[in-house]
């Protein structure tokens, strides 16, 4: 785990988006809880698109705006199949709701889990978690950070 302060990643094109992936992946080894910070339109989704695409997801990610939760699925190095949860927690109103929708069993389960709106669940949180942040640099770059 990095101690030294954030890792900053900026992305210029569509096809940074991947790397970015590949790193954050790399980064986090084996935890699979990720909390995506960054205001709307600062691309959550598009980071979460991306890490569907290392992973080989047969689906392509959405944002899961409306139905709060999509599951995508990939084969891990096995050949198994397994499943890859995205949440956007922004319409809901606390943490309540959060656990009235199961929040735990994706924050505690084995599988990749990324939430986009994580604000109203940090006292849930795993230990574990990787924490990035998406900022706006202008309407083509953006900085990514690794907290």
């Amino acid at each position: 785990m990095n101690t030294s302060g954030p890792i900053e990643f900026l992305v210029y094109a569509f096809s940074d988006w991947d790397e970015l992936a590949e790193r954050i992946l790399a980064y986090a080894g084996a935890r699979r809880k990720f909390f995506l910070y960054g205001e709307m339109g600062a691309g959550k989704t598009t980071l979460t698109q991306a890490v569907c695409r290392r992973l080989g997801a047969v689906e392509g990610a959405v944002s899961p705006s409306f139905a709060l939760v999509n599951e995508y699925h990939y084969r891990d190095e096995s050949g198994r199949v397994c499943p890859f949860y995205h949440l956007d927690l922004f319409r809901l109103k606390d943490e309540q709701e959060a656990l009235d929708i199961g929040i735990e069993d994706y924050l505690y389960g084995e599988d990749y889990c990324f939430v986009e709106w994580p604000d109203l669940i940090e006292a849930l949180a795993p230990e574990e978690v990787v924490r990035i942040q998406l900022i706006t640099e202008s309407d083509s770059v953006r900085k990514v950070l690794f907290l």
